[in-house]
């Protein structure tokens, strides 16, 4: 009985949630196969591109590669969310749409950083083994598995934010927009 009533109250977050997951299955690919690409024209992903003062962290290519691939993933998952998942292509301008979804995105890609730096750095208790992950082939490269947790980690924030800041603000002004299950509500 309560499962129910959750889920009929709830139904059209979870088809949001599962659209959005979509896009973001999507994105992950788009994100993987640019980090790729960096990866493969660009310098050793270990590789120091400036030194950081206090301390053995240091911005590294990974870091550059990384955000790279956040940003065009980012720019592919935004127009398939504005598009598909939360349908405002035609009431909201593209710009104003896409500054708050970026800054929910860059404020994951830092606590992505931080997780990536956690994942790759050879002293961190979080660095993924190099005895199975010897990046000899790409299934082995550390880099990738760590991007895919890093995107594991930051999904659901990104959901959650971009949910309640980007795209509300063009629910609130178009009903037709809202939750069709309870037009009360956005």
């Amino acid at each position: 009985m309560l499962a129910t009533a959750l889920m009929d109250r709830h139904r059209h977050n979870l088809v949001l949630l599962a659209r959005f997951g979509l896009v973001g299955v999507s994105g992950v690919l788009v994100n993987l196969l640019t980090l790729i690409a960096v990866k493969r024209l660009g310098p050793g992903f270990e590789e120091v591109v400036l030194p950081l003062p206090f301390g053995e962290f240091n911005l590294r290519w990974y870091h550059l590669y990384s955000t790279a691939a956040f940003l065009v993933a980012n720019l592919w998952n935004f127009q398939l969310n504005r598009n598909w998942a939360f349908g405002s292509t035609r009431h909201a301008k593209w710009r104003r749409e896409y500054l708050p979804f970026l800054a929910v995105g860059l404020a994951g890609q830092v606590v992505g950083l931080v997780v990536l730096t956690a994942l790759l750095h050879p002293h961190s208790p979080l660095s993924l083994p190099t005895t199975v992950l010897d990046d000899s082939t790409g299934l082995r490269t550390r880099l990738y598995w760590a991007q895919l947790i890093v995107i594991a980690l930051v999904t659901p924030l990104s959901f959650v934010f971009n949910k309640i800041w980007t795209f509300a603000a063009v629910r609130t002004h178009h009903r037709d927009l809202a939750d069709p299950l309870h037009p009360g509500a956005s």
